[in-house]
């Protein structure tokens, strides 16, 4: 009987040849980052690989990030996939690559690409509507704008960090309950909620005042993975008018450690919901020569707050794709650096298994959470919270998606 190796994969396995995220890592012993490929329970060196196999793209791999390979476009993501594919599939190849292979339980994970600019949207109409119907309980859900373009704010692109990252809960200013017009108080947040988010990853730069069509989606952006946007609501809500997001929401953004190519999740692609108002024509993805190419994607995501899973939001319910996003964001001309990141906005679906937030799941803490240690209304220190999820792939296959993992810690010493 021959010995298992890294490329002797279960059946099913969602990690399989048919996926293939990139990721950067180090070996144990090792400060030496490296671009790497996950294959079931291994990590494959790309750029030693690429070396040992003479591929013509062994310089774009061998790299401490992800960025010169976003950077190269969509026919190099292409000709890298198909080598790749090839390596871990032909027979021929199982020597060379044989000590190629570092077990996912012995390396270290790093955030994949240096992140240029973050952009977060809010483009899931039930997340939209539930939250109207919180704050807004005797008047019409969603503001009047809601369905004309996709509502977004700009974020913090240096607090974006890899999952397994500790999230320290902020401190910030925050409206004391029923203080009417007294001053704000000072101190850790009490209302740290999650919101599971799908983000996108651009490669190819634009140039200013070009904007991107939607026609064009896929030949600026290389993939996606998950993300935990968290929020301190107290802070937000306290700060949030008249400009929107800032503190509560600028102390940490959780990213996977793993990038999808779309490439991988062609067969998970699907319309997005239907639509009951005109869109300007930028945003109208129903024209000729996009209907055919559906923008939405049909991910099925997973939420665990200490072990316990809490919610499946349903990706494929977003209104808003990630594509009309992209052309939104570029319309006024500013342009696409690489590594721009860009998020969905909470995922939810009708259903309030479905819900991914915290202050959707216990309606703004009114109905707490039953989890093991105790009810939650929003976390408390020590919690950790895991989205995981996967995506129809080829032929029957599961394409799974790179969890983002996350424990909260108790506040830092901040003066008031």
């Amino acid at each position: 009987m021959s010995e298992q190796t890294p490329l002797d994969l279960a059946e099913g396995d969602p990690f399989g040849p048919h996926n293939l995220p990139y990721g950067v890592f180090t070996p144990a012993g090792s400060a030496e980052r490296r671009v790497g490929v996950r294959l079931g329970s291994s990590v494959l060196d790309a750029g030693a690989a690429a070396a040992v196999l003479g591929s013509p793209y062994a310089s774009l791999l061998a790299q401490p990030s992800l960025g010169p390979l976003l950077a190269a476009g969509r026919t190099a993501w292409r000709d890298v996939r198909r080598a790749l594919t090839a390596w871990v599939t032909v027979p021929a190849h199982r020597e060379s690559l044989a000590d190629l292979f570092f077990p996912l339980s012995t390396v270290t994970l790093h955030l994949p690409f240096e992140v240029a600019d973050y952009v977060d949207f809010y483009s899931s109409e039930h997340h939209a509507r539930h939250l109207g119907s919180i704050f807004r309980p005797d008047g019409e859900p969603l503001t009047p704008n809601w369905k004309h373009l996709p509502i977004g704010y700009h974020g913090r692109a240096g607090t974006v960090v890899v999952s397994g990252t500790d999230v320290t809960r902020p401190s910030g200013q925050r409206r004391a309950p029923d203080a009417g017009d007294a001053a704000p108080l000072f101190g850790p947040s009490t209302r740290l909620d999650i919101e599971t988010e799908v983000a996108f990853v651009v490669g190819v730069p634009s140039a200013l005042g070009t904007p991107v069509p939607l026609s064009a989606f896929r030949d600026h952006v290389f993939g996606l993975c998950l993300l935990n946007d968290w929020s301190a609501r107290d802070i937000q809500g306290w700060e949030n008018v008249p400009l929107g997001p800032f503190l509560g929401k600028s102390f940490a953004t959780s990213l996977s450690a793993w990038v999808t190519p779309l490439e991988a999740l062609d067969a998970a692609r699907v319309a997005p919901p239907e639509r009951d108002t005109p869109l300007l024509p930028y945003l109208d993805d129903g024209g000729e020569g996009l209907a055919d190419e559906p923008g939405g994607y049909d991910l099925r995501i997973s939420v665990e707050i200490n072990g316990q899973v809490v919610a499946e939001p349903p990706f494929a319910a977003m209104y808003w794709t990630a594509a009309q996003q992209l052309a939104h964001m570029t319309v006024g001309g500013a342009s696409l650096r690489t590594g721009d990141l860009y998020a969905s906005g909470t995922v939810s679906g009708p259903e309030p298994r479905q819900y991914g937030s915290l202050i959707e799941l216990t309606w703004n803490g009114r109905e707490p959470l039953s989890l093991p240690g105790g009810s939650r209304t929003f976390l408390e220190d020590g919690d950790e919270v895991v989205l995981g999820g996967w995506a129809p792939g080829p032929d029957g296959t599961r394409v799974g998606l790179g969890e983002v993992r996350g424990r909260i810690v108790a506040a830092g010493d901040f003066g008031a």
